[in-house]
Formats: C-alpha cells, structure tokens, sequence
C-alpha cells in the first residue's frame, strides 16, 4: 500500500463551510488526500457528501474556508477549472454520447489536432494506451450505446484519467454493476493508487469501502464525525458512525412459511417504450407470506415486468392473476382495488405528487374509499387521522403532515410511499428498488416493514439492483437477464459468484 505520510496533498480542504437557505450543507470540514491514496467518503442522505464534492469540483463555491490543491490555495470558477487543475468526477448517471465511439466520447472537448483536423489516430493510441496502463479494457472504435453498464462506466472513467486526472472523485461507481464487475473496479481503483492518482470514493455499501479504502471520512449532519482506517473499524462500526446508533445490518427474519399462490404468471411479454422486447415470455408464481427477490443487472426487463404486472404498462400473457383475480388488462387503479401494493422504482415520477401533502399522498390510491370518501364527499378528518398515524407509525420526520412532499428528503419520501401500500394491508406487494437512495438507518426500517407484511401473510415480489438486498431479504431467488427469467434457487442455496455470473448472462443454458 502507498505510503501517504511525507507528500505535498494532492487536495486540501480546510474548514469548509456551505450554506444554503435554511440549512447548513457543509460545517467545518477538513478533507486532505495525498498522491495513491484512497479515502472512502460515508453519510447518510443529507449528510453533506454530495455539497462537499461539489466544492472540490468547482459546481459550488464554499462560503467560508479554502481549497489547496498541490499547495496552493484555489477558488475554482468551475468544473473546467478544476478539471484543468487535475480533478475529475465520475459521475453516478453516465454522461455520454450513447451514438459516438467511445474514443469520441473519451476525446470530446479535448481533441488533439493536427492542423484543422481532430487526429483520431493519436487520440485512439492515448485511449488504448491508458485502456492498458490503467486495466480498463474496452474497444476503442465500439459505438457507446453497444456497451454493457460496466463498460460504460470504464469510459467514464477513461474521460477523466485523459484529461490527465491526479484525483478522481467517485460518486456512488457500482450502483449500477454486477458483483463481479464491482470487485473489478474496486480492483481498478487499487491500480489508481499504485499509479499516483488519489480516490474519493462515495458509496453507501460499507463492504466496498472496507475493501478498498485507506483511510474513511464519515459525515453526519454536513460535520466530519469520525476519521478512521478499515483496519479500525467494522460495517457495524462505520453504520453506527453514520447513524449515530447501532443498526442492525442483516435483516432479522423467522424462516417462510408460504402458503397459497397470489400472483400467477404464465407466458408474460411486454415491451420497451420503443417497441423492442423487454420481457420475454415469463412464468411466476408468489404465494402468501413468501418474498420472491428478483436479482439482475438494471436494465435487463425489471422494469416493464413491474410496470406490466401494476397496469401501468401494455403486455400480453396466458394468465396473469392475483389471489385468482385476473389482472391483465385492467387499469392500475383496478388491481390496487384487487389488494395488490405497489413501491415504484421511480416515487419522484410514479409514488408521489410533489406538490401535495403527505397527507393526501397517504391517501392516493385510496381517496375514493371509506372512510376517507362517503357518497363522493371527502373526509378531511379520517385523512388526517391516517396520516398523523402513519407519519408517527414509519418515523417520517415532518414538521407537519400538511408538508408537501416534495420538500422531503429521499428516505422520508420513501418511507411515505411505504406507509401508504402497506397501510392498505396488500394480498400482493410489489416493491421495486425500495431503498435506493435510502440511508441505512432507513433501510433497517423498510427491511423490517416489508418482513412484516410477508409474516401477515402478503405475497411480496421483491426486484432490486441491490445484491446483498435480495439475499438478505428473499426466501426465494429468480434471476433476470435479457427479459428472461433464468434460474431460481431458495435464498439458503444462493452463491454470490455464481448469481453474479447469472446476472451477466454466464452460466445460462440457451
């Protein structure tokens, strides 16, 4: 491991202070990272990661302390000035041209010329030349949108290193990438290091951070409220540093006991927005106080499958029912009716409106029915009453249940959505992706309520881009890739490796 102790920092920040109206993002913060190293930064969401990282990029300017990059004091007027400077962000959503090669992409708004012309054979030799020195395979001359995520993410971070990066600022890199694929970045990262560039490295996974990290800054309430090393420390450790409490980490659950079948699917199809297969003929059965996890790398079906099975998208199918109910081809608001819950991926698009209360977003799918509605007259008073009993009930901190909820923030957005499909005491939960975005205080909580629902009975289909989700939470695994589902094994049986390789289409009898 390289030794950080006697060099110039690469960057400084000292005592950084950022304010926005009504809150203070950022309070006091030192952050310094040398030549090769890596330091991990933790928080929960609203912690002050993002703000911080922002400064250091040059999007936000600090209204109290200074930056140091090499030495000397900086005020960065922008992210071309900080990318001049030597730092480069890889952004958590891709930001490339998906019809460009991908040494186009890596070249864009660094073209080497000769003369008037951009030469490609130069910028193609520099790509291929980092491509190696830095083990990021990937071909030069391939169209970007023709890439897998991880590939995509391997551009991104060629963009950076081209431009000539000494520090990366990682912003939550395997969010969207299969186990092996995240093992092989932290890898890459690991080569960073032995080659001088230094790593900020932003993520919620605590597994991760002890992995790869030197040294780990944790932030809580925009203040740094522990420095410490993976040899010091433990998830449990870092969790309860985030938190300020212990959490419990894996998810505290009595063996299933299943009983009938809920949702049956037969011969399921659907399409993408474009009109080009994204489900592809699937089977499915879940059966009462059961959770079946679906694991696959975004992108591969989970989706529309969801979309479809909520009305929310057309598909075809031999049979689609719910507790023998047939549900294709009805509205989403008819299969709420049939007890079907549903936690969308997106609660900014599908689980919320922002403008509303929390009250009245308690009360969406249901404001028709009583008690909340008799004879078309709505009830203000059994609203309230349901929302003030769920607000205290979910822990959704709000100064007042008449808060829109657009002014909340992710996890307490969350937590509303939640308490309103679970609070209806659903036959069928479809919950998809319920703790993106949600720090792990919050998550302990969600984990438990969906336990909950599953020990009442419900029948829970569970989709989440997040492994260790769907093994801590399932009783049954099924794996999804390329619209299909390809295998299914009980949660006990389940090797890491292998549904890794499963989720990038290894392994699979065609």
């Amino acid at each position: 491991m390289p030794s950080h102790g006697s060099q110039t920092p690469i960057l400084e920040a000292r005592s950084i202070t950022k304010r926005f109206p009504g809150v203070i993002a950022n309070q006091d913060v030192s952050l310094s990272i040398s030549p090769g190293q890596i330091v991990g930064l933790l928080g929960e969401n609203g912690a002050g990661k993002s703000t911080l990282v922002k400064m250091i990029y040059g999007l936000y300017e600090p209204d109290e302390g200074e930056i140091y990059i090499k030495g000397s004091p900086v005020k960065l007027s922008g992210p071309r000035d900080a990318i001049r400077r030597g730092i480069g962000m890889v952004h958590q959503h891709f930001q490339l041209v998906p019809v460009f090669t991908v040494a186009e992409n890596i070249i864009l708004g660094d073209e080497p010329h000769r003369s008037i012309f951009i030469n490609m054979k130069k910028a193609t030799q520099e790509v291929a030349r980092l491509s190696e020195q830095f083990g990021l395979e990937v071909d030069v001359n391939a169209k970007v949108e023709d890439l897998p995520v991880g590939a995509k993410q391997r551009v991104e971070i060629l963009k950076a290193l081209y431009r000539h990066a000494d520090l990366l600022i990682m912003d939550e890199p395997t969010a969207v990438l299969t186990p092996q694929e995240t093992d092989e970045l932290l890898q890459v990262m690991r080569g960073f290091a032995d080659n001088g560039v230094a790593v900020i490295f932003i993520t919620h996974k605590l597994r991760e951070v002890l992995a790869v990290a030197d040294t780990i800054e944790v932030l809580r309430g925009g203040k740094v409220v522990g420095t410490t090393t993976p040899g010091e420390t433990d998830q449990a450790g870092l969790a309860q540093m985030m938190v300020g409490r212990s959490v419990l980490l894996t998810v505290d659950k009595a063996p299933a006991t299943p009983g009938d079948v809920v949702l049956d699917v037969q011969g399921l199809s659907a399409a993408t927005d474009l009109g080009l297969p994204a489900v592809r003929d699937v089977n499915l059965q879940v059966r009462a106080g059961e959770i079946v996890g679906i694991a696959g790398v975004e992108g591969n079906g989970q989706r529309e499958l969801v979309e479809a099975l909520t009305g929310l998208r057309h598909c075809t199918a031999d049979r689609m029912t719910v507790a023998g109910k047939n549900t294709l081809g009805q509205s989403p608001h008819a299969i709420h009716a049939m007890g079907v819950g549903h936690v969308p991926e997106d609660r900014e698009k599908d689980g919320l409106v922002g403008p509303y209360s929390i009250a009245d977003n308690m009360v969406l799918n249901r404001f028709d029915e009583p008690p909340f509605s008799s004879k078309g007259v709505r009830s203000r008073s059994a609203v309230n009453t349901l929302a003030t009993d769920l607000v205290q009930e979910y822990d959704v901190r709000t100064p007042s249940i008449s808060t829109t909820a657009e002014s909340l923030s992710g996890g307490n957005k969350q937590k509303v959505v939640i308490a309103r499909e679970l609070s209806a005491n659903p036959e069928l939960l479809i919950a998809s992706q319920p703790t993106r975005g949600v720090d792990v205080g919050s998550i302990e909580f969600i984990h438990s309520r969906i336990v909950d629902a599953r020990d009442r009975g419900a029948a829970v289909l569970l989709v989440s881009a997040e492994l260790d989700e769907v093994l801590g939470l399932a009783d049954r695994v099924v794996v999804m890739y390329d619209g299909r589902l390809v295998a299914e094994m009980a949660s006990a049986d389940v090797d890491r490796s292998s549904i890794g390789r499963l989720m990038a289409g290894g392994d699979i009898q065609q």
